[in-house]
């Protein structure tokens, strides 16, 4: 970790209001995390931009997170420094629902809340992570520039542009017209019809028409991993790595799981010589991808650290993709719960959703864990879902009493009963999906299906039931689906103290048109000025296939030109 005095000119400039010179000698960019430490060490994205900017030998680059206390003061971790006293604010945003948190941080900041009222004398703001990627503009008014894609790609020429512009306007326009992934929202003017959708997005002249996605070609030896090891976190003496980026599966509700494509996997030896460094660092290694059990090499290469003392864990596998050696990694590492994510119920809404997973391989996929010494299992299901039928939510029960009694039988061979924890969520259809057309279920619709369950459920023994809050998933789709106008309701909701219903009932805007309602093939998506390298007659006719429950194979190796992700 880099610890940088704090430059008494910089600080003194900022206090006075005077128009500062930043690409004069080193940048300072404050970059940010809108969760509190513990959470923000946890995300090995922000970790991973905070090493990469520090990479750069005329950039410091210093950690801000959301204080502790809601009258706390704001300040970088390294050298207890203002907002004020950086160049850039960069705001890494992971999840739709702490957009609020960055008109909070702003402000707690003393910058104006929209990039409008900034001058030169402010820090310029920068925002990026994968909601960005996925829909920017309810963002946009805030920002006076936001990167959309994968940072390796975008900061080199990003900060090189910023190098090479001899003040912030001319560095806006440059790096707008010039590097992948940089969007400039103040240049794009848009017209609503009287229906309220989008019109017409018109670029300045000079700006294209379209903003690419910036993704690397491969990541075969791109260290991804973290950067800072603290006990103050979700993942205390564990180093996370990234094994994959991507998921060749394609569930048709899974962001992720195009916005990444192509599936690219690290180098074998690559990885491995990354998990020894780990060890030297850490007792724990958390191996970090959308589908780490596709990684190719996976089994081996945690033969390979057999009896060493280090203990893996995974953040995502498949129910069939747990091999005897996987298993017997988890058994190893005293491994007290295991996740299974069905998604659904019934096979119809499964082959509806393309989740590739048939009864049996769950079935099987739950006696294996619990075979394995795996007491607890955790399972995972989507509510909500496009044709689904309260027949489907009966089938979630019905699955998981039929898991039930597979669980009983081998926790009886092993003498030795745990827990079984059902949670769902609410769908929210998503951006950059074949689902991003269709609309989500009403909170009332969604209440109902919830009651079904949560009466089914407790009349089976030893299975608790969670559902996540229906209204957060609502206000989350008007985040993930809304237009450039939502930053209105951000900014009603910052100044009625957070009241997220006071916000929304003070409203002028129809949040149902975002959220409830269905759009059609040619509506204009506020997200479609994105070319995320997917053909949107691609996520069309998945769509298609999903309301005849027809199934999308998975991405093949290579040589796949279904989507047009991969080149030709």
């Amino acid at each position: 970790m880099k610890k940088h005095p704090s430059p008494p000119s910089s600080v003194a400039l900022a206090e006075a209001g005077v128009i500062r010179k930043p690409w004069l000698g080193k940048c300072h960019v404050g970059l940010i995390f809108p969760q509190r430490y513990g959470l923000a060490m946890s995300n090995l994205g922000y970790q991973t931009v905070y090493r990469q900017f520090n990479a750069f030998d005329d950039v410091v680059c210093e950690r801000f997170c959301l204080p502790d206390k809601a009258d706390g003061k704001l300040r970088s971790i390294e050298s207890d420094r203002p907002p004020t006293a950086f160049d850039m604010l960069a705001f890494s945003v992971s999840f739709e629902n702490d957009y609020p948190h960055i008109l909070q941080l702003l402000d707690r900041a003393r910058l104006p809340l929209l990039a409008n009222k900034r001058t030169a004398a402010h820090p310029l703001v920068v925002i990026g992570g994968i909601a960005a990627m996925l829909n920017p503009e309810p963002l946009a008014p805030f920002a006076d520039i936001i990167l959309i894609g994968e940072a390796e790609a975008i900061l080199p020429d990003f900060m090189d542009s910023y190098r090479r512009s001899p003040n912030r306007r001319q560095f806006l326009k440059q790096a707008a017209e010039t590097v992948p992934g940089a969007y400039l929202p103040a240049a794009y003017a848009i017209t609503y019809d009287a229906h309220g959708d989008i019109a017409t997005v018109t670029p300045d002249p000079g700006f294209p028409a379209t903003v690419n996605l910036a993704r690397m070609p491969d990541v075969e030896t791109i260290d991804t991993s973290t950067t800072v090891l603290t006990a103050d976190t979700t993942f205390a003496d564990t180093c996370l790595i990234e094994v994959s980026r991507g998921c060749p599966h394609g569930c048709r509700f899974c962001s992720a799981g195009f916005i990444y494509r192509p599936t690219r996997f690290r180098d074998p030896a690559f990885l491995t010589e990354s998990i020894h460094h780990a060890m030297a660092r850490a007792s724990r290694v958390g191996l970090v991808g959308a589908a780490v059990s596709d990684y190719p090499d996976l089994s081996a290469i945690c033969q390979q650290f057999k009896g060493a003392d280090l203990r893996f864990s995974f953040s995502s596998l498949r129910a069939d993709a747990l091999t005897d050696d996987l298993l017997q990694v988890l058994k190893t590492n005293r491994t007290k719960t295991a996740t299974i994510a069905p998604e659904a119920g019934s096979q119809r809404m499964r082959n509806v959703i393309n989740k590739g997973l048939t009864e049996e391989d769950i079935l099987c996929a739950a006696d294996k864990i619990v075979t394995a010494g795996i007491p607890n299992l955790k399972l995972y299901f989507l509510v909500g879902l496009p044709t689904e039928t309260e027949e489907d939510i009966h089938a979630i029960v019905a699955l998981c009493r039929q898991i039930k009694s597979v669980f009983l039988d081998a926790s009886r061979r092993r003498k030795r009963i745990g827990t079984i924890t059902v949670h769902a969520n609410a769908f929210i259809p998503k951006p950059a999906t074949p689902f991003q057309w269709t609309a989500m279920d009403t909170v009332a619709a969604l209440q109902a299906k919830a009651r079904i369950l949560r009466n089914g459920l407790k009349t089976i023994a030893n299975v608790r039931f969670q559902m996540g809050k229906i209204r957060d998933g609502y206000v989350q789709a008007v985040l993930s689906r809304g237009d450039r106008r939502v930053a209105d309701l951000l900014l009603q909701r910052h100044h009625s103290g957070g009241n997220w219903g006071q916000a929304l009932k003070q409203s002028s805007l129809d949040t149902a048109a975002y959220v409830t309602r269905q759009r059609d093939r040619d509506t204009i998506l506020p997200w479609d000025f994105i070319e995320t390298g997917i053909s949107k007659a691609f996520l069309w006719h998945d769509y298609q296939k999903a309301l005849q429950g027809r199934i999308t194979p998975p991405c093949p190796p290579t040589g796949c030109t279904r989507c047009g992700a991969c080149p030709a």
